[in-house]
This record gives structure tokens, C-alpha cells and sequence, in this order.
């Protein structure tokens, strides 16, 4: 069951179900092609992720993850913003930190309804940036208790490793957050990378 916050924005109703922190363990399997069979990286990991929202129209989110060893090893972490797609008007704030002026749109349910796509489901924006010197910008939908996500840019700092795509998915199944991640990456088209299943903790 899904309780929805009594402080939710309206808008941020369709993401609701991840809102929390959630906690678990994953895989990761990501071969690399070449020579002499290539390189081909397997280990299991522990994973952290939170949602929140400070009551505007976004939601929040960190996740940081560390390799199943005896020392706990720190292994990645990310952070970003997660919305609903649509264009910002008067109301909204921004850019940068100027505030926005009128009403705030999309503050009720029956106004959120009017953004469902043809699909019956939402388009989501998510940016998400890496402490490595990857950005990523993606573009997706959210159906119920399922988001798919691809990106539709990646930026690099000139010292970051080669990164070009990839694609995320999430589900809510029996409770469980379960996410994969496909990456394409030092030179590979996109293939299989990461999967976890983590339990709701607070």
C-alpha cells in the first residue's frame, strides 16, 4: 500500500511511492570487449537511496552504494532531482534563485491529470550528477508503480572517463524498490550494468 504525505505538492503524487529511504543489495556484471577476451567486472554491493522533497515540485534524491567486502569499501554515489516534465511558467521559481511571482501551478490533483500523456501515464525529467564528472540529463515516463528513464544528454568534464548513454528502470514490487541500470561505456554500446532490490527502511 501506498501512503501518500499529507504535504505532498500535487504534482509530485505520481512519484510518491519512492519517497523514503531504502536500503538493500545489488549486482553488478559489466563486460568490457578486446583483446584477450576483454575485461569483465562482477562483484555484489550494498546499496543507499533517499527521496524527499522540501514541498516544491520536485523531488530529491541520493544514492550512494559500497562493495560487499570486509571493509565495506565505498563504491559510487549520485545525486539529482526528479520531476514531473513539463514547461515552468510564472509561478514556478527559478532561474537560479529568482523567485516565482503568482500563483504556483499544478497545486491540485484535477490540474496534475491534465499532464498525462497519451499513454495514460506521466513524462518525468531527471537530472542526476556524479562525483566523477558525469552529468546526466534523462527523459522518461513514470505508469503507476514502474518508471522507465533514458538519457537524453551526458556531459563530461575533460578528465572523466568515456560515458554516453544509458537507460534506468524502477519498480515497486511486494514493497521492494527494484531498479536496473544499463550503461554505455569505454567504448561499449549499451549493455547490462546494475540491478538491486531494496526494502523501505524509513
Amino acid at each position: 500500500m501506498i501512503e501518500i504525505p499529507t504535504d505532498l505538492p500535487a504534482e509530485l503524487v505520481p512519484l510518491s511511492w519512492l519517497i523514503g529511504v531504502w536500503e538493500g543489495t545489488g549486482v553488478l556484471d559489466y563486460a568490457i570487449d578486446g583483446e584477450n577476451d576483454g575485461e569483465h567486472t562482477q562483484l555484489e554491493f550494498g546499496q543507499r537511496i533517499s527521496f524527499s522533497h522540501d514541498g516544491l515540485g520536485y523531488l530529491n534524491y541520493s544514492a550512494s552504494s559500497w562493495v560487499l567486502d570486509e571493509e565495506n569499501t565505498p563504491l559510487a554515489a549520485e545525486t539529482g532531482y526528479w520531476r514531473l516534465h513539463r514547461k515552468l511558467v510564472e509561478g514556478d521559481a527559478g532561474p537560479a534563485m529568482l523567485p516565482g511571482s503568482g500563483v504556483r501551478p499544478f497545486n491540485t490533483a484535477q490540474s496534475v491529470e491534465a499532464l498525462r500523456n497519451s499513454h495514460g501515464a506521466f513524462d518525468i525529467d531527471v537530472s542526476i550528477i556524479h562525483p566523477d564528472g558525469v552529468s546526466e540529463i534523462y527523459i522518461g515516463q513514470v505508469a503507476g508503480p514502474r518508471i522507465d528513464l533514458a538519457t537524453d544528454a551526458v556531459m563530461r568534464t575533460a578528465g572523466a572517463k568515456e560515458y554516453t548513454a544509458a537507460t534506468r528502470l524502477y519498480g515497486l514490487v511486494e514493497n521492494h524498490l527494484l531498479w536496473a541500470w544499463d550503461i554505455a561505456a569505454l567504448g561499449q554500446e549499451l549493455r547490462t550494468h546494475a540491478s538491486a532490490r531494496l526494502a523501505k527502511v524509513e
